[in-house]
């Protein structure tokens, strides 16, 4: 039997997904020869490569003048690379600081150029954010990042600071696909692709073609987005299985009713597990907002360590899998991603039910 993967990431994969990569891995479409072992020059990976760049566009109505991008590296390299490519002279970058990952990409630029902070959910705990609208860019700002979701904290932005003519540049990782997105309002949108797309071992870019002009000539070749884009981002072997895997999940949402039904399901899927913890009188608590708790990492807190720890044991013998939070937050923690039917959530729903029964 499968265990039921609630892993912030590497995230679950679908089934159909799974069972076409082993029928193909070993002889990729009769051809006689694996993708992974195939040239990334050869026709077999070039058009993998090129549909799951345009099956992006296509579930996410990305607009002309927007470049795709698929990497190695994953999100952290791209905190570094951000900073690297789109502070000029005389300018900074502008942080909205809501949790660990945005704290991480805080710190990498600050290495690399002057920075300001314009929200820190700090004294909350990193467990509410501000009206998106009183977040505005300061004077001389180069670009505005924030984190659109926290898989640690649980916490995920419902709208978008409206910042003019200064660049919105979002991280992306773990609720990429999971809902609509006004990709025009964004300069750039980027992510880890292992938390809601795929495996691990690529990152996604989408760069409006217009910042990709600011990449100083002097970077080195690897860290030049403008030299990936102007490559297709081919300008060396990408990681061939991820972008593989990457380009089955993204033909699997299309197949399963698009960007539109994955946020049906994410909004049916969160509130099944929200209305277990609000409706257990106090068993559960979520220590997040309810007006921004995140539709993909439901955390929860036991009474006590060694009830979390009891639940995770007993969970574990019923299949369920990594409900541990973090360890830098401790409690619980059910990552439900794109590929997770809502038929697992609601097992974890009853397993929680008759826990309480159990032990309340």
């Amino acid at each position: 039997m499968r265990k039921i993967n609630f892993s912030a990431g590497p995230c679950m994969i679908p089934l159909d997904v799974l069972e076409e990569i082993k029928e193909n891995i070993v002889d990729y479409k009769g051809n006689g020869i694996s993708l992974i072992e195939a040239s990334h020059r050869h026709t077999y990976y070039d058009d993998v490569h090129n549909e799951a760049i345009n099956l992006m566009k296509d579930l996410l109505e990305v607009p002309e003048g927007y470049s795709v991008l698929f990497l190695g590296g994953g999100a952290t390299l791209t905190f570094a690379m951000i900073p690297m490519n789109f502070i000029p002279a005389g300018k900074s970058a502008d942080y909205a600081v809501s949790g660990a990952w945005a704290n991480k990409a805080l710190a990498d630029a600050k290495k690399l150029g002057k920075t300001n902070v314009v929200f820190d959910g700090k004294d909350s705990g990193y467990t509410t954010l501000p009206d998106p609208y009183s977040v505005k860019p300061t004077k001389d700002s180069a670009y505005l990042h924030i984190t659109s979701n926290e898989t640690i904290g649980g916490l995920q932005w419902k709208n978008w600071p409206e910042t003019g003519s200064v660049p919105l540049i979002a991280d992306m990782s773990s609720d990429i696909m999971s809902r609509k997105i006004p990709v025009e309002k964004f300069a750039m949108i980027y992510g880890g692709v292992q938390k809601n797309l795929g495996p691990a071992g690529a990152a996604f870019m989408i760069i409006r073609d217009d910042l990709l002009e600011r990449s100083p000539e002097d970077l080195p070749a690897y860290l030049n987005f403008k030299l990936h884009a102007s490559k297709n981002a081919m300008y060396n072997t990408p990681p061939v299985f991820s972008i593989w895997v990457v380009k089955l999940f993204l033909e699997w949402v299309k197949k399963n009713g698009g960007v539109a039904e994955m946020q049906r399901r994410a909004d049916e899927k969160s509130s099944i597990l929200y209305r277990t913890i609000d409706e257990s009188g106090g068993f559960y608590t979520s220590p997040v907002d309810p007006a921004f708790r995140s539709t993909m990492n439901v955390v929860f807190r036991l009474g006590s360590e060694d009830l979390e720890k009891k639940f995770i044991a007993e969970s574990e013998k019923e299949g369920m899998m990594f409900l541990k939070g973090h360890r830098s937050v401790g409690g619980c923690r059910a990552s439900i991603y794109n590929a997770m039917p809502v038929e697992m959530v609601q097992t974890l729903s009853d397993f929680m039910k008759d826990f309480i029964s159990r032990n309340g």
